[in-house]
């Protein structure tokens, strides 16, 4: 059967041990993805989060309701069997990171871009030794092919469940550094988030608010919030 039925039919939802990980039973049917592959998930952690999910339905399946069940088929159905195109576009994050490309000005903003990103810069040189290169304005500059060599390993490192995150996480905030800092311990999501939108909250104080942008703003905000508790449910973390 198909997890994705349109009515609920079940009665009872719980999460149990399998041989390599850990399923999802709607009454004494195991949940597959919509294309019908087991839903064997990582850890305990994950499976409690999509029967509860599933355990929430009061009658028709919403999608939309249920982002850990949807990044989970994500990660099975679509990471899984393509994991080093999804990983090489992911790194390919390193050769244009949001962090390398600064304001020409007004001073204010080249400042704070500044004070914000040479951290995270310094941060990814001493954790990978890999420096970036910064420059002014959009032309693409080259970076050293031995730093993006160097943060491209934690990315093919990493499970198909824990690349589904990460790629939300890079993507969202185009920036490979922010997207590896939100794995590591010692940095606040809520502090990278707000990181990755400086030019945009510079724009937003200096020539007013645009309705659309704040609604796209608050769901890709939402999804990177996502992205990160999906991050640490994919494994058991110290």
């Amino acid at each position: 059967m198909s997890g994705w039925t349109a009515k609920r039919f079940w009665t009872d939802v719980r999460a149990e041990a399998e041989e390599g990980g850990y399923t999802v039973y709607l009454d004494h049917r195991p949940i597959r993805s919509p294309a019908k592959r087991p839903l064997l998930l990582p850890t305990l952690a994950m499976a409690e989060a999509v029967a509860a999910e599933w355990a929430a339905v009061a009658d028709v399946v919403n999608p939309g309701a249920m982002p850990v069940t949807r990044s989970a088929n994500a990660a099975i159905d679509k990471v899984a069997p393509q994991f080093d195109e999804v990983a090489d576009l992911i790194a390919a994050y390193g050769g244009s990171d949001l962090l390398c490309y600064r304001a020409e000005g007004p001073e204010v903003l080249v400042r704070a871009q500044a004070e914000a990103w040479d951290p995270l810069l310094d941060w990814a040189a001493r954790t990978y030794g890999a420096p970036l290169v910064t420059t002014v304005g959009v032309v693409p500059v080259d970076q050293p092919r031995e730093s993006l060599a160097r943060l491209a390993g934690p990315v093919f490192a990493a499970s198909a469940f824990e690349l589904t995150a990460l790629h939300d996480l890079v993507s969202l905030t185009g920036s490979l550094v922010l997207g590896l800092a939100a794995t590591r311990g010692g940095f606040e999501p809520e502090q990278l988030w707000r990181l990755s939108r400086i030019d945009e909250d510079w724009q937003a104080a200096h020539w007013g608010q645009d309705e659309d942008a704040m609604i796209a703003a608050t769901q890709k905000h939402a999804d990177f919030t996502h992205a990160r508790h999906f991050w640490e449910i994919s494994a058991p973390r110290p």
